[in-house]
């Protein structure tokens, strides 16, 4: 018999067994502090993820680029090529109208492809009617410039855009308005950005719409298309990237809800605990009366008699 076989037949452990299974037995990971601090990690990191990619898809995304992009360089390749505007028109409106085809077979979202089949329409409707293949690129740019108009006024104001465009999606609404200064001027500075920068674009464009030919403006309209873009999301990640973290007021309004049926659910049994009280009180007071008349009914006809 081993000693260790000895110590379990006396019903103790070896000497120094506790020690020893404590210096062998695996910690718990979750308990260490640098498991928890790599679990908030991990979870800021994925929750900067979502807001970064929440941050590019609120502005059409990859996907909103190319739909915006691509038919445009379409008309003024076939134009260039063909000096056709019907047939650059119509190349450029059936190939939006695919793009869009194609998000609603994918299930994505259509705002961004309606947008661009609606830009390139009224344009293809205004060069073929106008004759002028310029007109095709007017509506955006007069979209172009009105954006930019409302971010400069809305910045102004102390309203800017760009946050009433974030705040649903970054589940902080409105808040950042009255309880989140910091982010109030991370957005500002970011609706100044898109503003400028749009504004920008518009004063390269327009007086090529005004004294240059149709395909000058068309290169020039493609060619700045994507980089203006990048740039204004580039600095409104910037900016936010440096502002105090957003108000969760989702979650607080799911918190305040869930408070609201606790107490509820709590007041409920407190009533339903009163009432068993006093219907069991109710019960033996009855039971008592009817044990003292089916015990004393002579005292009980007395006392009926007196009264």
């Amino acid at each position: 018999m081993t000693s260790d076989d000895k110590w379990a037949s006396n019903g103790a452990g070896p000497p120094g067994g506790a020690a020893r299974g404590a210096e062998h037995a695996p910690g718990r990971a979750e308990d260490s502090p640098d498991a928890t601090e790599a679990a908030d990690g991990g979870e800021a990191a994925r929750s900067k993820a979502a807001a970064d990619t929440a941050l590019l898809e609120a502005f059409g995304g990859v996907r909103g680029m190319v739909d915006t992009t691509v038919p445009g360089l379409v008309f003024v390749l076939i134009y260039t090529i063909k000096r056709d505007i019907h047939v650059a028109a119509i190349a450029a409106l059936a190939l939006t109208v695919l793009l869009a085809v194609a998000r609603l077979a994918r299930k994505e979202t259509l705002k961004h492809a309606f947008s661009g089949v609606f830009g390139v329409a009224f344009g293809a409707v205004f060069a073929m009617m106008s004759g002028d293949a310029k007109n095709f690129y007017l509506p955006g740019m007069l979209y172009t410039l009105g954006l930019a108009v409302a971010y400069v006024l809305s910045a102004i104001f102390r309203f800017p855009l760009i946050g009433v465009l974030l705040g649903p999606i970054l589940k902080e609404n409105l808040s950042w308005r009255t309880r989140n200064p910091g982010r109030l001027r991370a957005y500002t500075k970011a609706t100044w950005a898109w503003g400028l920068i749009l504004l920008g674009k518009s004063a390269i464009l327009f007086p090529l719409y005004w004294w240059g030919d149709a395909t000058q403006l068309g290169w020039v309209k493609v060619a700045l298309g994507i980089p203006p873009f990048l740039l204004c999301v580039y600095l409104t990640w910037i900016f936010l990237a440096k502002a105090p973290p957003p108000i969760d007021v989702i979650a607080e309004m799911e918190a305040e809800e869930a408070e609201r049926e606790r107490a509820e659910r709590e007041r409920e049994a407190e009533r339903t605990v009163t009432d068993a009280v006093a219907e069991s009180v109710a019960r033996q007071t009855t039971d008592a009366v009817l044990e003292r008349l089916a015990t004393d009914p002579d005292r009980a006809r007395r006392d009926g008699s007196a009264r």
